[in-house]
């Protein structure tokens, strides 16, 4: 009996910013085509912390908001030499990843989208995701990178850039992102290999997709479901 190929679109657990949720960023991912997003699985969930503090969304989406790990310093959300709750959150991500999967890939947005990058050298150190599926690429939004100059390494984190992350990822900020030199940061260390990248001209937002960020995101989706589940 000849065996017929099964495809299936590749699957995405997807990871909102800070104090933000679930729910928003399927709200905020509708700037993108239904044509895209038809062509992968997006699964969202929400950060295991309430927000600690008022969230810069207030007014534009409603709570309840989340976070997935805090500064050490509760006084100050912008201290990032040390966290609280980094190795619950990666903990809660791996439980959401084996309730919920199998997985082929992470997306994530701002502080999600720090963990998006740092999650498949991780797994690749032995350190974190070792029950569930090998993570086969990343699209990462408005990121940055753990132990560059603005974000300090959480120790169980600290090895994931020791060796380039060979597999396929989408990396996207703007012009006016405040994230943009933590995400130049994280592409100029060469910390992937052959990165996909969409340079938009707005903010620290999901953007829409111009002809030229249209053409890169198809490219990368047929990259990647050559490497996705079948």
């Amino acid at each position: 009996m000849d065996r017929q190929l099964v495809f299936r679109k590749p699957k995405f657990l997807c990871l909102h910013g800070f104090r933000s949720s679930g729910k928003i960023l399927q709200t905020e991912l509708q700037q993108w085509p239904d044509f895209v997003l038809e062509k992968m699985d997006l699964v969202f969930v929400e950060a295991p912390f309430p927000a600690e503090g008022k969230s810069g969304l207030d007014g534009k989406f409603d709570p309840p908001y989340y976070e997935w790990f805090q500064s050490k310093s509760k006084s100050d959300d912008e201290d990032y030499s040390a966290y609280r709750n980094f190795n619950e959150c990666v903990a809660y991500i791996e439980e959401c990843m084996t309730r919920m999967g199998p997985f082929d890939g992470l997306l994530g947005f701002s502080q999600g989208a720090l963990l998006s990058a740092v999650l498949p050298g991780m797994q690749a150190q032995g350190v974190a995701l070792t029950t569930v599926p090998k993570i086969k690429f990343v699209i990462v939004i408005s990121g940055g990178k753990f132990g560059g100059f603005k974000f300090s390494s959480p120790k169980l984190a600290e090895n994931s850039f020791s060796s380039p992350i060979e597999c396929p990822s989408l990396h996207i900020y703007g012009e006016d992102d405040i994230a943009k030199p933590y995400a130049i940061e994280l592409l100029d260390s060469f910390s992937f290999v052959d990165p996909f990248v969409i340079h938009h001209h707005e903010g620290h937002v999901i953007p829409k997709l111009d002809e030229k960020g249209l053409e890169v995101m198809l490219s990368f989706i047929e990259k990647i479901q050559g490497v996705g589940g079948t």
